[in-house]
């Protein structure tokens, strides 16, 4: 299975002259012409994709056009795939114009300081499939509710909004779950390791990763393939344990993604265990 490594920019970098910067260094480091290029650009094992900022998302996408990198959106509009009176939104249809052929829907830094609940999630899921956008659903648990041995009940209750979207009239048909399939990535981010330094041992992120494509296949046959990719204070010195689980397909990354040569350390360690 293709490896997916996932750079969330979040809200960096602060100008276009350091986005510049740190996607000049992509291109170079990734560029097929270039001799010493990183090994993660030139193989089909492991998938590079960045999410800047929506006010940096056309240039960066522009910017990546002809490379081997893929371009995301952080979050799109639950209101309306399209157009409408959404100050402040930007639709699914307004990010895949500006070049993102993927959003993050779902990140915990959204329920938490945006109060998502999972109805929001279902919509934002809808309007991004609506628009031919594939989604990163992020998942994790709390740190009280890993120490209250809670995170399968946390993430079965966040997975639900696969099965509430399948559900949805409009979407019942075997065909909507076979589409859905390519577009649809999980991603594990324990909130108490994003950023903190904690980390769960590969062990631990394996089972969970077991439990989380258990669960999604449980919803439809075709589903049963679904990636899942580790995220929470992975970087350069821990991505091979992570890269040689078999459970482990790929990393969603933070702030080593904003320095191009962690980044592509990260992408090295999972384009070597996956090829």
């Amino acid at each position: 299975m293709q490896a997916w490594v996932i750079g969330n920019w979040k809200q960096n970098p602060a100008t276009n002259h350091d986005v510049n910067t740190l996607v000049d260094a992509l291109l170079k480091a990734t560029s097929k012409n270039n001799a010493a290029a990183s090994e993660a650009a030139i193989t089909p094992a492991c998938q590079l994709m960045v999410a800047p900022s929506c006010i940096h998302l056309a240039n960066v996408s522009d910017r990546l056009q002809g490379s081997s990198l893929l371009c995301a959106a952080q979050d799109i509009s639950a209101h309306s795939h399209s157009t409408g009176a959404y100050t402040g939104d930007c639709s699914a249809q307004q990010v895949v114009d500006a070049g993102a052929s993927w959003t993050l829907l779902g990140h915990s830094e959204r329920r938490q300081y945006h109060q998502e609940s999972n109805d929001t999630l279902v919509q934002k899921l809808d309007n991004a499939l609506a628009q031919g956008l594939g989604v990163v659903l992020c998942v994790g648990e709390t740190q009280v509710q890993y120490d209250d041995k809670q995170t399968l009940e946390v993430l079965g209750e966040q997975l639900s909004v696969i099965k509430a979207l399948l559900a949805q009239s409009s979407n019942q048909e075997p065909e909507f779950a076979q589409m859905l399939a390519p577009h649809l990535i999980v991603a594990y981010e324990p909130v108490w390791a994003i950023g903190t330094g904690k980390v769960p041992t590969v062990a631990e992120v394996s089972a969970t990763h077991d439990y989380i494509k258990q669960t999604v296949a449980s919803f439809a046959a075709p589903l049963t393939n679904v990636s899942v990719l580790y995220g929470g204070s992975v970087n350069a010195d821990n991505a091979d344990d992570f890269a040689a689980s078999p459970m482990i397909d790929g990393a969603l990354v933070g702030g080593a993604a904003l320095k191009a040569d962690s980044f592509l350390a990260i992408a090295a360690a999972f384009t070597r265990a996956k090829a």
